[in-house]
């Protein structure tokens, strides 16, 4: 469905008792934010909030213009701004249409059923429309950013930034649209950092317009109908418009007009708010950052292209858009599971046909974990899937991706449905039953996010797949023995033999799941893999396949926040320490004379995601902090709470991770 408007949407939301409206005053700069970090960890993502109250000046009596949070933050809003029921449901559509188009036309009847689709296609390319939008109604005299109630997230960032911009761009050569999202931090009434990374389409507009030495114009839209954010976020082919996704996801053309100042751009009619300027070339960048992201960590600031602002325009009675990042969950992690399902269709259809089903966890940060189902026919499938999807699009950031396979009994029998990809208690189980830890892992190097911090070099590392597939026989080292011994472990056995482990989650091993993650207080060079080589060499230890180890001030036995801290801060390649030796049972263990059989190994991968430093590991990059809400502002919060209307009252979840942090200077260098 499209929406008029953001206004429609707003009102959407408020009759499904999805949006909580806040009168009281509450300031742009870090409370915002840390309202909404407790709503959206509330619970199935919390509601969406509008706070209507973000400038109020006695003297004038105006409030300022309303800021809406949260509006993506759950499955329901997210089903809501696409116009769908449920996240697949698109999928499904995208599916059809590829097997439609894809199918033999042999007749004259067979060419005219795709007439219909084919009309269709026309009704969704965006219209660039004569005359002004409703994004023009009110037209800044001064333009002026500062008077937007532009957000300061968390207490480290370098300023208040944008979150939620659409920016748009062009080819100069060829004169095609890029819709991106890109955060943008503010320092002056008219100058804004424009933070696009090397990777994207908009840097590449960039560097054509160096090389024509011109400056190169950018318009920023905020607001108007939802999808517009989600298709800004979307992993399209370069030469694919996004407002062409958009009109396929609301079933209705999107109309454009053109900015006053920047004529050759053109921006959502129904949008919010406008922000017209451009980028030089010819100017020195701007020192841009730190701002806590995605990752649940700062990005660490770097020199960045300053836009200048050449005009501001909004519609009467403009809500400002935004959004926060930081620890998971957040919002973004619908925005993420939307691509995830809206993007699994042309995945298999195009590139990799025997996917099944992927899922990315929220505690992988859409890039760093990625789980596939696929069908197995032969052996080695799973490496071929593993390499077709490191070279698929923005799958290219992908650090760590796990391959499980639906069973096919017999030869040319029908594939068994098996378990939900995201029932992660069996994904796991059947991934460790077929895991041969010395075998089964692979790694690579290759391009990585540059919000990445674990990498020995800006935007390059390990990457790591993870085969859980059941093996053909080509595949099977017989020499591998899986005792069980390894099962009984406690976490008290572990923890006297060495001091420096501080707690070990031992309840994967009573769900048949073979790892156990550790946290460990590291005090000196090759601690982790000297550690590691001395667990491994209890007999106790035989049948553990996999040890995560975390920084000593990560509780090991908090699942998701354990596997957050670990994706984060491996790279899987530089951190991985195989042990293997013979099994206590094999010919050599057991010293049985020369010529005697039955020679296996016993093999433990353990992953070193503890923080690296310069002094330990060697790190020479800056290492950045967690994200969390400062004391004074979680002080504010709590004293007026009872004046939100929001509900019951909800500790900052900020309290639990502040005893992790390592100290400021952690966080800029």
């Amino acid at each position: 469905m499209a929406y008029k408007n953001q206004q429609q949407f707003i009102d959407a939301l408020e009759k499904a008792g999805e949006l909580i409206r806040i009168k009281t005053y509450v300031d742009p700069k870090l409370e915002i934010a840390e309202i909404t970090d407790r709503v959206s960890k509330s619970g199935n993502g919390g509601k969406a909030l509008l706070f209507e109250n973000t400038g109020y000046d006695p003297a004038c009596r105006q409030a300022g213009f309303p800021v809406l949070m949260n509006a993506y933050g759950s499955e329901k809003r997210m089903c809501m701004a696409l116009g769908v029921n449920h996240l697949d449901d698109t999928a499904k559509e995208i599916e059809t249409l590829f097997r439609l188009l894809a199918s033999p036309k042999e007749g004259i009847l067979d060419k005219l059923k795709l007439l219909p689709k084919l009309g269709q296609f026309a009704s969704w390319m965006p219209k660039v429309k004569n005359g002004k939008g409703e994004c023009q109604e009110v037209i800044m005299k001064d333009p002026d950013i500062t008077k937007l109630p532009v957000i300061t997230c968390w207490p480290k960032d370098g300023g208040p930034f944008v979150t939620l911009p659409i920016i748009h761009t062009k080819d100069p050569n060829t004169n095609s649209r890029n819709v991106g999202m890109y955060r943008m931090q503010v320092f002056g009434p008219t100058l804004t950092g424009m933070h696009w990374h090397k990777h994207k389409v908009s840097a590449k507009h960039f560097a054509e317009y160096k090389k024509l030495n011109k400056r190169m114009p950018v318009a920023v839209a905020l607001g108007g109908d939802p999808v517009y954010a989600y298709s800004a976020t979307a992993p399209l082919p370069e030469n694919v418009d996004e407002y062409m996704l958009a009109g396929f996801l609301r079933k209705k053309k999107v109309e454009l007009v053109k900015c006053i100042s920047q004529p050759g751009v053109e921006v959502p009619a129904d949008a919010d708010f406008i922000i017209e300027g451009y980028v030089d070339p010819g100017d020195e960048l701007v020192w841009e950052g730190p701002f806590g992201d995605h990752t649940g960590y700062y990005s660490l600031p770097d020199w960045y292209p300053r836009f200048h602002i050449t005009a501001i325009t909004h519609k009467k009675n403009a809500v400002y858009p935004a959004t926060i990042v930081g620890i998971p969950p957040q919002e973004d992690a619908w925005l993420g599971k939307a691509t995830e399902r809206i993007f699994l269709a042309p995945i298999k259809m195009t590139m990799v046909p025997e996917i099944i089903d992927m899922d990315m966890p929220v505690e992988g940060v859409f890039h760093n974990l990625v789980i596939t189902k696929i069908k197995k026919d032969y052996a080695g499938q799973g490496q071929k899937v593993m390499n077709a999807m490191w070279g698929a699009g923005q799958m290219m950031f992908n650090k760590i991706l796990v391959m499980t396979a639906s069973p096919n009994p017999s030869k040319g029998g029908a594939y068994e449905e098996s378990f939900k990809i995201n029932d992660y208690l069996r994904l796991a189980q059947d991934v460790f039953k077929n895991l041969n830890p010395a075998t089964d892992i692979y790694f690579s190097t290759g391009p990585m996010d540059v919000l990445d911090h674990s990498c020995s070099k800006l935007g390059f590392g390990g990457k790591m797949c993870i085969d859980g597939t059941k093996k053909f026989e080509e595949e099977v080292d017989d020499s591998y023995q899986l005792p069980v011994a390894g099962y009984q472990l406690s976490e008290e056995f572990i923890q006297s033999k060495f001091p420096e482990i501080k707690a070990v989650n031992v309840s994967l091993l009573k769900k048949e799941i073979p790892c156990l993650i550790i946290s460990v207080e590291k005090n000196r060079k090759g601690h982790i893999k000297e550690l590691h080589e001395q667990i491994c060499a209890l007999n106790e230890i035989e049948g553990i396949k996999m040890i995560l180890y975390v920084e000593h001030t990560v509780d090991a036995n908090d699942l998701p926040i354990a596997l957050w801290r670990l994706c984060n801060n491996l790279d899987p390649k530089r951190d991985s320490l195989l042990y293997k030796r013979p099994a206590h049972n094999s010919p050599v263990a057991l010293n049985l004379p020369e010529g005697a059989t039955h020679n296996s190994y016993f093999a433990c991968m353990g992953f070193d995601g503890t923080r690296k430093t310069k002094e330990f590991d060697d790190f020479h990059r800056d290492w950045p902090n967690i994200i969390v809400a400062d004391d004074a502002t979680i002080k504010a919060v709590d004293d007026k709470w009872d004046e939100l209307g929001i509900g019951p009252f909800l500790p900052s979840p900020s309290l639990k991770f502040k005893e992790q942090m390592y100290g400021e200077e952690a966080v800029v260098s």
